[in-house]
């Protein structure tokens, strides 16, 4: 990566042009404070997401109401006259299996009944909930039934072929919910494009927005020094980070090898592994063996559990690059918390995130499933980047990451959408 003696520059945005008549008849319908049009469905996931749109409804001053969760909750959902937050889902971790199932069967009675009462016309489903098969058919026409608009943001368009697992029902039910959606969301042209071809939704029903820089997570005074200090790291270490869920399509052993290899070459490189394998236990025991046979693990940390966002930052801050060897992904919001700290990304070239990734300003792009590549992409970049050039490129990166990714300009689109639903309701 080239030294770079200006801040990078944000290029041209995607959003489509708004409908004035849309926007000032909208915002007006939106504006009263005792009628709430818009109901955000968090499926209690994805509480960065959720809160960054919830915030920015709310720095619009829009009246909406919010269906949160134990986990998808903040304090400045509550006591807000613009806000009506409901939580109907119980998540503490530590129930049994039974008691688990019987809470999210009760979830679901409580958000079949808060649908037949609720007020707004609109319902933004920002992810789905536990039964996807459930929700993409039966509780999508009930929603219909009930006249409702639906909006959905399709993070992903079709995960199950993302995973490996896809099949003919998870096609079909796919194609019922965008079927039966008003309005699709999706993060990259990219995505559109597949929604178009894969499921015949028309092109004029799905709008681009990009996915929103992560402001959520605590980011104090905490210097890089000082978290390198809490985690061992020494001085001049190189230090990797890989973080988030660990699932097979995140592709962890390319880096696994990829560093091992770098290793050798220079004692100096440092992994950190952050994050929980739910669901992949087994692929997860594979890495770590292969760890242990291959003679790194004295150089790589791991912290295999959930980590909590007060302590995000702590391995953010005392990396210097994030890694993500993705063999299949559209959209990675581990990408967008880097982007919020600032620190640099070295991701596969697969689904969307070339059109994310400014390469030489906010990362590098590797050949994906390819470890030699991507040992040499980080090779190269540190050749060429000193410590006091990182610290100038993270404020870069995060100065561009707030404009082009900004709340404000993704809420500016997804009310013109809100609107003309409204309108022609």
């Amino acid at each position: 990566m080239s030294n770079v003696a200006k801040p990078a520059t944000v290029v041209g945005s995607q959003f489509p042009a708004a409908s004035p008549r849309a926007s000032l008849k909208g915002l007006e319908i939106f504006a009263d404070p005792k009628t709430p049009h818009l109901a955000l469905l968090t499926a209690g996931r994805d509480k960065p997401y959720a809160l960054g749109l919830a915030s920015a409804l709310i720095a619009k001053n829009l009246c909406f109401e919010f269906i949160g969760s134990d986990i998808v909750n903040a304090p400045e959902l509550h006591g807000n006259n613009q806000v009506t937050y409901l939580n109907l889902r119980d998540q503490q971790s530590n129930a049994g299996a039974f008691e688990k199932v019987r809470r999210v069967l009760v979830y679901y009675c409580r958000l079949l009944g808060y649908a037949a009462t609720a007020r707004p016309e609109i319902f933004h489903i920002l992810w789905n909930n536990k039964f996807e098969l459930f929700d993409r058919t039966l509780l999508m026409g009930y929603y219909k039934l009930l006249k409702k608009k639906v909006v959905i943001t399709a993070h992903n368009v079709n995960a199950g072929a993302r995973d490996g697992n896809d099949s003919l029902l998870n096609r079909l039910s796919l194609r019922t919910q965008y079927s039966l959606s008003d309005h699709i969301f999706v993060h990259t042209e990219r995505m559109k494009a597949e929604l178009v071809s894969d499921f015949g939704v028309p092109k004029a029903k799905v709008t681009v927005i990009p996915f929103g820089i992560n402001n959520t997570v605590p980011n104090t005074l905490l210097t890089a020094a000082e978290a390198k200090g809490r985690l061992g790291v020494r001085q001049g270490d190189k230090v990797l980070l890989f973080f988030g869920n660990i699932a097979p399509y995140k592709g962890l052993e390319y880096l696994v090898d990829a560093f091992s290899r770098l290793l050798e070459e220079d004692p100096s490189y440092l992994l950190i592994i952050a994050g929980r394998p739910k669901g992949s236990e087994l692929y997860w025991s594979q890495i770590e063996r292969s760890i242990a046979e291959s003679g790194i693990d004295r150089r790589v940390i791991k912290r295999i559990e959930y980590v909590p966002d007060e302590e995000t930052e702590l391995y953010f801050k005392a990396a210097d690059l994030l890694i993500l060897p993705y063999t299949h992904i559209f959209q990675s919001g581990v990408l967008f918390l880097s982007y919020s700290f600032g620190l640099p990304v070295i991701a596969a070239d697969v689904g969307s995130l070339r059109e994310e990734i400014v390469e030489g300003k906010t990362g590098l792009m590797f050949e994906a499933r390819n470890y030699f590549h991507l040992a040499s992409t980080i090779r190269a970049y540190f050749r060429n980047e000193s410590q006091s050039d990182l610290e100038n490129r993270r404020a870069e990166i995060t100065r561009y990451a707030n404009e082009k990714y900004s709340w404000d300009r993704i809420i500016t689109v997804a009310m013109a959408v809100y609107s003309d639903l409204l309108l022609h309701s």
